[in-house]
């Protein structure tokens, strides 16, 4: 960054640092890390509302800082690709927004170890895989795979956070694992979808991302086995949380919210077969994003009927949270 975007840099205990610093977070998107969380609660037994409350705005905000601290390290694809962005137009300076977003998730590790002692060294390696990211976006093979595992982290924490080290220990039954795997592969098919905007400036600075050297059509493909991982895994996670073991339970909220997140997965790999253009790409990775949310949300209610109104609520804000983005082809 050069001095001059230095010398224009809002104070870090400015009003224009916290809005930009907000546009850096992509509120649109902290619903994924809050779904994460809430579903790993789900399977836990219940705690105090209160307990609950802090533990899932916990996870809610910690996509965004996680997301800020990967942007301090990807800022030369980020000012071809997104401009927009604060640190892209240099509003804010690297190492404030560096150190707000260390800030941040330091104090959600505290928080989540106050939770379960293992929380630390958990929080501590999500945070070490965050910072790390950006070496292995730069390889074709590694991005998507390893972010997944950051997130899939991010719900094995909640889990233990809301069960206890002891009680997680024997609790690994199938539809935990399932759902395990359902995140896995349907935040890689977020990752891998998200790279189809970014192809002429991840090509120009040096990110072998899977669209940049195989293409649309063979990354397309392979978009289409993680959504398909993730279908079969969530179905999987629900059937196995049925009163019979023989049937899906055919008249409950899980079941419709499953069909419509299976849909809409659906809908959005046809679309990313349709993308010839990255700037055309943010109409397939909106449905991703949209069918991860409901698909987690159809465990998390299967588990937790009682959560259904507060699903639906996160759900709507999440909808009226993406029409506010700063741009509509980014996401």
């Amino acid at each position: 960054m050069s001095q001059e975007a230095h010398a224009v840099s809002a104070r870090i205990f400015s009003l224009d640092f916290v809005r930009s610093y907000v546009i850096t977070m992509r509120p649109y998107l902290l619903f994924i890390s809050g779904i994460t969380g809430i579903v790993g609660l789900s399977f836990a037994p219940p705690i105090p509302t209160g307990t609950l409350a802090i533990l899932a705005v916990a996870f809610f905000l910690s996509y965004g800082f996680g997301q800020a601290l990967t942007d301090c390290f990807q800022t030369d694809t980020d000012s071809l690709s997104s401009p927009y962005r604060p640190l892209s137009q240099g509003r804010v300076r690297r190492g404030n927004v560096l150190a707000v977003s260390l800030t941040g998730l330091f104090a959600i590790g505290i928080i989540l170890t106050v939770a379960a002692l293992i929380n630390l060294v958990l929080s501590t390696v999500a945070v070490i895989g965050l910072a790390t990211y950006t070496y292995f976006k730069r390889r074709w093979w590694g991005g998507p795979w390893y972010n997944a595992w950051i997130v899939a982290l991010l719900y094995v924490i909640a889990f233990v956070s809301g069960s206890g080290v002891a009680s997680a220990a024997v609790a690994w039954n199938p539809p935990v694992l399932f759902t395990l795997v359902g995140i896995f592969f349907g935040y890689a098919n977020f990752v891998l979808s998200g790279y189809f905007k970014d192809i002429s400036a991840d090509r120009a600075t040096g990110y072998n991302t899977l669209p940049v050297v195989f293409g649309l059509k063979v990354s397309a493909v392979v978009s289409d086995v993680f959504a398909f991982l993730t279908l079969i895994s969530c179905a999987a996670a629900i059937y196995t949380l049925s009163p019979s073991e023989n049937a899906f339970p055919l008249n409950s909220y899980s079941l419709v919210v499953y069909v419509a997140g299976a849909a809409t997965s659906v809908f959005a790999q046809l679309r990313l077969h349709i993308v010839y253009s990255e700037k055309d790409a943010h109409r397939a990775i909106a449905p991703v994003v949209h069918a991860y949310l409901l698909l987690l949300s159809a465990i998390a209610v299967a588990q937790r009927p009682d959560w259904a109104i507060a699903l639906i609520v996160f759900y709507a804000g999440f909808i009226v949270t993406m029409k506010f983005r700063p741009m509509a082809a980014q996401i």
